[in-house]
Parts: C-alpha cells; sequence; structure tokens
C-alpha cells in the first residue's frame, strides 16, 4: 500500500523549487554529511569552458549533490534567514509556511539536522552543540557570512549554541517554543507536567496512540487525522530512532553545568501563548535571563506548533522583526 506521507514529498520538493530552493549536501568534515536547501540562485556549476549554469545532480528523494565543479555564492542584494527545526520532523516539513513568504527579500537556507532528513554522521557526538558546530561549518562553506537563525523547539536549542559558538556568523535569533538548555530538572518538571515518563516517549512515539497524544500536547487546536495517515507519518518521519534516541539522551544536562552565556546578538522569543510544553513562564523567565537584548511576542490560540498553526500571524510577526533588525543595521 502506499504510503501517503512519502507520496507527498515530490509535492512538497516541487513546492520548494517553485518558492526558490534547492537540495544541496555538504561534506562538514570525513564521515558527516549534511543537507541543506539552498537558494537556487547560488547553486552555480562551472563547466569546462567556465561558463555558469544553475544545476543540480539529484541523488535521493532527501539529498541533492553539486558537482566537484560547483561553487556556492550567496546573494549579497538578500540577508541571509536560516531556519532550524525541531525533534519531529525534517527541515522543509516543519518550515513549509514559512519558506515561500521569505524568499522574495531573504536568502533562506533550510537545514536537515543531523540524522534527520539525509543528514549523517559517524561520530558519537550527540550534543547540540555538535549539531551547532556541523551547522556553522556548513553555512561557512556556503559562503554565508552572516546570518539571522530561526530555531523551533530543539532548533531553538541547536541555534543558541550556534550563537555562542560563532558570533561572527549568527547575528540575531528568533527562537520560538524553546529554551537554552534542557537541564534535568526542566525535564523532570515539563515530563511530570505532561504526564511521560521519558523525553523518548514524548518526541519518538511508537505508535499511533503515542503520536496522537504528542500532537495533542503540541497543538493548541485539537488535530484530527485518520489512524493511516498517523502510520505513514510515523513510518517516514521517525527514522534513525536509535540514533535520534541518543540525541536526546545528549540534550538534558545537569543544573550544575548550566550558565547564561552573554550572548551579543538581539534575541526575540517568539511564542504560542497556549504552548504546553515550554508554556510562557518560561519563556518570560529566559527573557529576563537573557537580558535587555531580548524581546517577547505571544501569539494568542497557539501552542507549541505556532508557526504551523498560525502560520499567517507568526510569518507577519518575523518579518516585521527582520525588517527593524535590518533598518537598525541600516542606520549604523
Amino acid at each position: 500500500m502506499v504510503n501517503l506521507v512519502e507520496a507527498q514529498k515530490p509535492l512538497l520538493h516541487g513546492l520548494m523549487k517553485l518558492a526558490g530552493i534547492r537540495p544541496h549536501s555538504i561534506e562538514i568534515e570525513p564521515g558527516t554529511i549534511m543537507n541543506f536547501w539552498v537558494p537556487s540562485e547560488t547553486i552555480i556549476q562551472k563547466t569546462k569552458k567556465n561558463k555558469k549554469i544553475t544545476t543540480t545532480t539529484p541523488l535521493s528523494n532527501n539529498q541533492c549533490a553539486i558537482s566537484p565543479e560547483s561553487t556556492t555564492k550567496p546573494d549579497p542584494n538578500k540577508p541571509v534567514v536560516v531556519l532550524i527545526h525541531g525533534f519531529a520532523g525534517e527541515g522543509i516539513v516543519t518550515w513549509q509556511f514559512q519558506i515561500g513568504a521569505l524568499t522574495k527579500k531573504y536568502s533562506v537556507y533550510v537545514p536537515d539536522l543531523l540524522f534527520f532528513g539525509g543528514s549523517v554522521t559517524d561520530s558519537s557526538d550527540r550534543s547540540p552543540g555538535f549539531q551547532a558546530e556541523c551547522l556553522g561549518k556548513g553555512l561557512r562553506k556556503l559562503g554565508v557570512e552572516n546570518c539571522v537563525v530561526v530555531g523551533f523547539s530543539y532548533g531553538g536549542m541547536v541555534a543558541f549554541k550556534m550563537a555562542e559558538m560563532f558570533p561572527d556568523l549568527v547575528e540575531a535569533l528568533v527562537v520560538s517554543g524553546s529554551i537554552l538548555a534542557m537541564t534535568d530538572s526542566i525535564s523532570t518538571t515539563t515530563l511530570n507536567g505532561l504526564g511521560f515518563s521519558s523525553s523518548s516517549e514524548l518526541l519518538l512515539p511508537t505508535s499511533v496512540k503515542g503520536l496522537k497524544a504528542l500532537l495533542k500536547v503540541a497543538a493548541y487546536k485539537k488535530l484530527w487525522f485518520p489512524d493511516r495517515l498517523h502510520r505513514d507519518f510515523l513510518e517516514v518521519m521517525f527514522t534513525n530512532r536509535k540514533e535520534r534516541g541518543e540525541l536526546l539522551e545528549g540534550l538534558v544536562v545537569s543544573n550544575k553545568d548550566t550558565t547564561i552565556p552573554n550572548f551579543p546578538q538581539r534575541i526575540h522569543l517568539l511564542w504560542g501563548e497556549n504552548d504546553q510544553i515550554f508554556n510562557l513562564e518560561l519563556a518570560q523567565n529566559m527573557k529576563h535571563q537573557l537580558g535587555e537584548k531580548t524581546t517577547f511576542r505571544g501569539i494568542h490560540k497557539a501552542g507549541h506548533l505556532v508557526h504551523l498553526e498560525r502560520p499567517c500571524v507568526y510569518n507577519k510577526c518575523l518579518k516585521q522583526f527582520l525588517t527593524s533588525l535590518h533598518a537598525e543595521k541600516a542606520q549604523k
């Protein structure tokens, strides 16, 4: 029987190409490959006659490789925005409603984190710091000199690490439904409040019942899909279970080992006001901890999946922040 989620992938990939981005695989280091969706205009291949043509070489449904003779060069007239996905879906699935809204004015890069969407590594490091390091190196290889990073949930934690590790690369952050670090106390309190025994039980469901439970706490409105679609989603989106379980284990840190970095970047917290996973109290506390360079915006009638539940409002708020950021930059 045809997997309905898998069958929709070519359509989604086609829509992304119409929006102006294409897949591109980067070797970060030997044994580590990351898949990025990058602006189509940055994909350039040099022919033997030194002429330039736009092209990609397909590898699979999830990846595309650029010829060894190819180079990438960001459009200098467009600010770069990097969209980092969460734990339940790869990049273009997570940000499908934001990409088309941004590509006209911004160079949009959508990475797939390691063990998502064709990105793999033979390294044993499963920390958010390693994900951030690979992302930073990958963006450098793509020719990106500075960018605004937008991170959702797990991707928000990776984004915070990126900002800390690459202050010259990351000029500002937008974070939704995330925290600086998953301390053992926050992990325990959050899971107990939601009625789950472990992060894996919440974020790596193995049954239709488990997936429904995840969607119930992640969304403001009750979502209904036929059981077959749930099963198909589980089969397609929850691959690399062993490695993703290790990512969840590598996520939790001791309270003793947690410090608040002094970020030089502007940080904007864009939140669903009904987020049950990382609630408003956590967001407001984080705003206070991060200091005066941090702003907060709540979105009514939206949960953890704020960018999917209320994409028009989310996109409007995101673009307002980006516009104000670049207006400030122009005045300097």
